[in-house]
C-alpha cells in the first residue's frame, strides 16, 4: 500500500466568492480520509479587484505575462491564501509540521483551451515561503502541453470517492455547479469521462449583481418568483457548445448574461436557473450511457430553483438527483479536497488528467513542486512575479 500523506487543498473558483481550505489524508489513489474545511469569504473591494484582473488578463498572449495590476494582484492573492492556511491551522490546532503538502489552485483569470493558454494567478514559491509547507501549483499547464483542454481536473478525485456509492446506483455522474458547471461520469467498467457542461452560477450571479446589487441569488429566492422566458432559454441552449462533436472547457466569458431590456429581475434569474439545470442534462447526452444517479456539488446545489429543475429533468430520464451531502460527501469542500488529493498524486507522478476528461493524448501528471526550504528568490525556484 502506498504511503498516506496529509495535504491541504486551496481553491478559489470562478465565482470569486472566497478561498476554500480543505484537509485530506490519502495515498493519492483509492484511500481518502476527508478532514476539516474552512471557507474564507472575499470582501467586495477585493472581489472588484479580481473582476478587474479578468479584464487585465484579456491582454495576455503568453502565460507568464502579467499586464496591468496582475503582478500586484498575484502577490496579494497569494498572501491571502497564506493567511487562510494560517487561520485554518490555528482553528484546527495543527502545526505546519503536520501537513506534508499544499495543493494550490490559484485564481483562473484566463482560460483559452483552443489556444493552449490557461492562466491561474498564484505564486507557488511565495506561498511555500510564507507557510513553511511544500506547495504543488500550476497543475493545469502540463495537460495543455500534451494536447488537453486543461480542465476539468477533479474527475480523478470523484473516481476515488465513488467507491462509497452503492453499485445499484451506478453509472454515477458527479456534477459541480460552480461559476461554470462540470460533470464526471463513472461506470463500473472503469470508464472516467469529464467535461464542462455549461454555465453554472456565473450568469445568475452577474445578472442579480447588475440588477439588484447583490452578489448572488441566495437559495434561488429571486428566481422562485419569476417565470422562464422560453425564447431566451432556448437561445442559450442552442449554443453550438452543446452540439459540438468534441467537448471543450469553458471560460466564464463564453456565455454572457442577458441585456437588461430582455427580462425583469426575477424572470431573468428564473430563466438562467433553468438554463443551468438544462445545460447539465443536455451535456449529459454526450455520455455513453445515461447516468442512474447525479451527485450535485458546488454552490449551485444550494439554489433550490436549479435543484428543482434538475430533479424534474433528470426524473424524466429515469435518473435520481442527490446532493453531495445526501451521498455522504461535502459539496462545499469537494473542489478544495480535490486539489489536496491532486497535489499528492502529482508528487507521486500519477496521472491527473486522462483522454476521457480533458482530451489529453495520454494520461499525464502535472504540477510544479516547490519545497518550503527554497525562498522565492532562490536559484532554481519557479518564476516569481516581480513585486511592483
Amino acid at each position: 500500500m502506498a504511503e498516506m500523506k496529509t495535504a491541504i487543498g486551496l481553491m478559489s473558483g470562478t465565482s470569486m466568492d472566497g478561498i476554500d481550505v480543505a484537509l485530506v489524508r490519502t495515498d493519492g489513489e483509492t484511500v481518502v480520509e476527508r478532514g476539516s474545511f474552512l471557507s474564507v469569504p472575499c470582501e467586495p473591494a477585493f472581489r472588484d479587484r479580481l473582476k478587474q484582473a479578468l479584464e487585465d488578463a484579456k491582454a495576455i498572449k503568453h502565460r507568464d505575462e502579467r499586464p496591468g495590476d496582475l503582478s500586484r494582484m498575484e502577490r496579494d492573492l497569494t498572501l491571502r491564501h497564506a493567511e487562510a492556511v494560517a487561520l485554518f491551522l490555528q482553528q484546527q490546532k495543527l502545526k505546519r509540521e503536520d501537513i506534508d503538502l499544499i495543493g494550490f489552485h490559484g485564481q483562473t483569470v484566463l482560460h483559452r483551451p483552443d489556444e493552449g493558454l490557461t492562466v491561474q494567478l498564484g505564486d507557488g514559491p511565495l506561498l511555500a515561503a510564507e507557510t513553511g509547507i511544500d506547495v504543488v501549483y500550476d497543475m493545469r499547464a502540463n495537460d495543455m502541453v500534451h494536447g488537453g483542454q486543461g480542465a476539468p481536473l477533479v474527475p480523478v478525485y470523484h473516481q476515488a470517492l465513488a467507491h462509497q456509492i452503492p453499485a445499484a446506483d451506478w453509472p454515477v455522474c458527479f456534477v459541480n455547479i460552480g461559476g461554470i458547471s462540470n460533470l464526471t461520469f463513472l461506470d463500473r467498467d472503469g470508464a472516467i469521462i469529464g467535461f464542462d457542461s455549461g454555465p453554472g452560477n456565473t450568469l445568475i450571479d452577474q445578472w442579480v449583481e447588475a440588477h439588484a446589487g447583490i452578489p448572488y441569488d441566495d437559495g434561488g429566492r429571486i428566481a422562485s418568483e419569476g417565470a422562464v422566458i422560453v425564447a431566451l432559454a432556448e437561445r442559450y441552449l442552442d449554443n453550438p457548445f452543446f452540439t459540438a462533436q468534441s467537448r471543450r472547457s469553458l471560460d466564464r466569458n463564453d456565455f454572457r448574461p442577458p441585456e437588461g431590456h430582455e427580462a425583469e429581475l426575477s424572470d431573468g434569474a428564473r430563466t438562467l436557473a433553468f438554463v443551468s439545470a438544462a445545460a447539465i442534462l443536455k451535456s449529459a447526452g454526450h455520455l455513453p450511457t445515461p447516468p442512474k444517479t447525479y451527485v450535485i456539488c458546488g454552490g449551485g446545489r444550494l439554489n433550490r430553483t436549479i435543484m428543482a429543475d434538475l430533479v424534474r429533468l433528470a426524473g424524466e430520464q429515469g435518473a435520481r438527483v442527490v446532493t453531495a451531502e445526501q451521498a455522504g460527501f461535502d459539496g462545499d469542500s469537494m473542489e478544495a479536497e480535490a486539489w489536496a488529493y491532486l497535489a499528492i498524486r502529482s508528487t507521486r507522478g500519477l496521472p491527473l488528467t486522462f483522454p476521457g476528461t480533458t482530451g489529453v493524448r495520454q494520461p499525464v501528471s502535472g504540477g510544479v513542486l516547490v519545497q518550503a526550504a527554497l525562498s522565492p528568490d532562490a536559484p532554481g525556484s519557479p518564476r516569481t512575479p516581480p513585486v511592483p
